[in-house]
């Protein structure tokens, strides 16, 4: 029976992401009929105005929210996972500033090794990203061998964001105020900066993430009742601290990278993702966060550019932001 409601809520999702994905496409500053938004994706020739707004703009903008909405909301239950904490996020634990702080080296300071990575364009952003999310989570596990409390280890998690945080200062501090202004911008999150040519690289990133993620569920599931018990099975937990550390910073790393620092998605999803499924079983739980998070963020999308909005764009982050943190007050609620 309960594979059944499984399957049932899983079709659900599916269909409900294909829902939100037309409505993504159609509203906005200018709203496009059903009937055009079906030519135009069907092939059939229609309003060239039309077009170019779906294929051109809101197409890569709304697949961007897809990737990003699922790579952050996995990250987010791999972390939860490996550290056992409900609160434990890409945001939270400081790797969203990692990935920040090494976009900041090469985009504010062109020299050296920065205008190294710079000349490798969305490669070098990537790679960046990837090695300031990684840098920041190593420290974050190195620390929780020594701080076994939670409250403690989101404490050092904030810590280390605010070091990144600092040092990004002092960059933008020192830059030029060209580069000073785009990565201010980038500082906002947004989902339109990333175009056709740059969705490749970001899907590949994404792709590799959540392939290493699912590879390790089996792994995930046997930690969920501890690490002895999980030694005593033969399964390598420092290995696998090592696997999600990866899948994590390729992850996290990769979308920073492409649409910003965005928040509360990582923290909030899996817990939405549990609540569904009824579950901690990572056979349901992961799928479920990669839809989820998917969704949410194309909801996301859509209230940044609603229609009475003059033309103009809401900050990505903002939005999140007033959808995650009733979740985590909430959450938190629940704990007492």
């Amino acid at each position: 029976m309960k594979v059944t409601s499984h399957r049932l809520l899983f079709v659900g999702l599916g269909a409900l992401i294909v829902l939100l994905f037309m409505a993504d496409l159609a509203l906005g500053s200018v709203s496009i009929p059903l009937g055009h938004l079906i030519d135009v994706l069907g092939g059939r020739e229609g309003d060239q105005a039309y077009r170019e707004i779906i294929l051109n703009y809101r197409m890569p903008k709304a697949l961007t929210a897809m990737l990003v909405g699922a790579a952050l909301s996995v990250s987010g239950l791999l972390m939860q996972s490996l550290f056992r904490n409900p609160l434990a996020g890409p945001d939270v634990l400081g790797v969203n500033a990692g990935a920040g702080l090494g976009v900041a080296l090469v985009t504010l300071l062109a020299s050296g090794a920065g205008g190294f990575l710079l000349g490798l364009g969305s490669w070098g952003l990537v790679l960046a990203a990837i090695l300031g999310a990684a840098a920041v989570l190593f420290l974050v596990m190195l620390t929780a061998v020594r701080v076994p409390d939670l409250v403690s280890l989101l404490i050092i998690g904030l810590m280390f964001g605010y070091v990144g945080g600092a040092l990004t200062s002092v960059f933008q501090h020192v830059s030029n105020p060209d580069t000073l202004k785009v990565f201010i911008t980038w500082t906002f999150g947004s989902l339109s900066a990333v175009s056709w040519s740059m969705l490749p690289v970001l899907l590949l990133v994404v792709a590799l993430g959540l392939l290493l993620s699912f590879t390790l569920v089996k792994r995930l599931n046997v930690l969920l009742i501890g690490e002895s018990y999980a030694k005593a099975l033969g399964v390598s937990v420092t290995t696998t601290r090592y696997l999600i550390l990866i899948a994590t910073a390729l992850m996290a790393g990769g979308v920073t990278a492409f649409a910003g620092p965005i928040t509360f998605i990582g923290v909030t999803v899996p817990h939405i993702a549990r609540g569904l499924f009824k579950s901690w079983d990572h056979r349901l739980v992961m799928p479920a966060c990669v839809l989820v998070g998917a969704g949410l963020m194309l909801v996301c999308d859509m209230v940044t550019q609603l229609p009475g909005l003059g033309g103009n764009t809401l900050p990505i982050n903002s939005v999140t932001a007033l959808f995650g943190a009733p979740i985590i007050i909430w959450i938190l609620l629940r704990r007492q």
